[in-house]
């Protein structure tokens, strides 16, 4: 084997977590290459938050827990090294300035992600990372610890090697899944794989009817089996599949055991009236034109693309004139607009997703250094391990939080090897 350098650390996967953990690392004295596929690192930060990066949630740690839909006892040891708070006080001193939107959500002041990707990129850089455009086929072990990483035919020599590389979702910007092959060849779980944060699709054909119609101010809830499972305010959109938008990519998170259970939505169209209000408001409108049809005025309501969908659902002719709408069909009318129903038959192809749900076992993983407990020297940080969280931010500081603790724990292996680990 073509050995071609030698690290302490080599980083696979130059993304969020991919390029915290490297310069972490660095700037704790290791030498430290970093293998990513793409022209630029940090690609795949560059095109989230619709490319303004939602790079955390201002919100305390113990919130923060609620946002994580599975067993978050893991990242308590990361999220108090490395909290939002701390987060922001790291971008904003290096240069970032941030702020705080709806929901907690935290964004840099000029709306462009590439300040966050760049702002990375320049740390390591800074630091004396060495990036490479290379793929990492495998990382080869020696007697239980990391002695190499397999890239391209050759070999980088090291002794410390970090799993950056994301999941299966966007593998445009190389999360393509090769983690999980590397991971498991080396004898860790996998939990299944599966999309999270991602539009989804139905069998009802009003949606393509309905396509790239967007309503806002609404309230999405979202059942499984009948049981309520996710209810909030804001925004989503009709597609030719079915629906998305951020309110969609919400619930989306919620729902984790398609082919198991049902699914099913409700849109509340008008949230800011209750039954009565709303009746008053249908009455007002057909008093103030009793010879137009309710085909005609429901556009008022509902806009003009929904009406006659609202119309059919409620099983209301829209030639009825409005003095002669009858009490029932009225209720039948209100009916649909505070609880609208969307079927859903399953989501995207994971490709889409936003997160991927799932992945290296966090059993097998040390909560407080990111190390595996299965070979010395392998660390994972970022989405590859089976953790993931609701949108708003919280997935890129579990990147944060987890290449953070995996950057500052490899300078600690290195000292414990020369015996000046107790000094510490």
């Amino acid at each position: 084997m073509n050995v071609i350098g030698k690290a302490d650390l080599v980083v696979i996967g130059g993304g969020a977590s991919g390029l915290m953990c490297a310069c972490q690392a660095a700037e704790n004295g290791c030498s430290v290459i970093v293998l990513d596929g793409n022209k630029l690192p940090g690609r795949k930060v560059r095109i989230t938050g619709k490319g303004r990066c939602n790079l955390t949630n201002n919100t305390p740690i113990r919130d923060f827990f609620t946002n994580l839909p599975g067993d978050g006892r893991f990242l308590y040891s990361a999220l108090n090294r490395f909290s939002p708070e701390d987060t922001m006080a790291f971008f904003e001193s290096n240069g970032i300035p941030l702020k705080t939107e709806r929901g907690g959500r935290v964004f840099p002041v000029s709306d462009n992600a590439n300040d966050v990707a760049d702002c990375l990129s320049r740390l390591c850089r800074e630091a004396g990372v060495t990036m490479l455009r290379r793929r990492a086929d495998s990382i080869l072990v020696q007697n239980g610890a990391v002695s190499g990483v397999h890239t391209e035919g050759d070999v980088l020599a090291c002794t410390a090697a970090a799993l950056c590389t994301g999941g299966l979702s966007y593998p445009l910007t190389g999360s393509d899944g090769i983690g999980y092959r590397i991971a498991k060849t080396l004898g860790h779980t996998i939990t299944p794989l599966r999309p999270s944060l991602i539009p989804l699709e139905s069998d009802d054909a009003f949606c393509a009817a309905l396509q790239g119609f967007s309503l806002k101010n609404v309230t999405l809830r979202a059942y499984e089996n009948d049981k309520l499972i996710f209810s909030e305010l804001g925004e989503m959109l009709f597609t030719h599949f079915g629906v998305s938008g951020p309110l969609v990519l919400s619930a989306s998170a919620h729902m984790r055991h398609f082919g198991e259970a049902v699914y099913r939505l409700e849109i509340d169209l008008k949230p800011g009236l209750d039954e009565e209000k709303l009746d008053a408001r249908i009455l007002r409108d057909l008093a103030e034109a009793p010879k137009r049809t309710i085909g005609n005025l429901m556009p008022g309501l509902t806009g003009r693309s929904m009406a006659p969908v609202i119309l059919d659902m409620a099983g209301v002719s829209t030639d009825v004139p409005a003095s002669s709408l009858t009490q029932g069909q009225r209720c039948s009318i209100r009916r649909v607009l505070k609880a609208f129903p969307i079927s859903v038959k399953g989501t995207r192809p994971v490709e889409e997703a936003i997160v991927t749900a799932g992945g290296v076992s966090t059993k097998e993983v040390n909560p407080r250094t990111m190390e595996s407990k299965l070979v010395k020297g392998l660390f994972f940080a970022g989405e590859i391990l089976d953790l993931d969280a609701y949108t708003g931010g919280f997935n890129l500081q579990i990147a944060w939080s987890t290449g953070f603790v995996a950057g500052n724990s490899i300078p600690k292996i290195h000292q414990d090897e020369s015996g000046e680990g107790e000094k510490k």
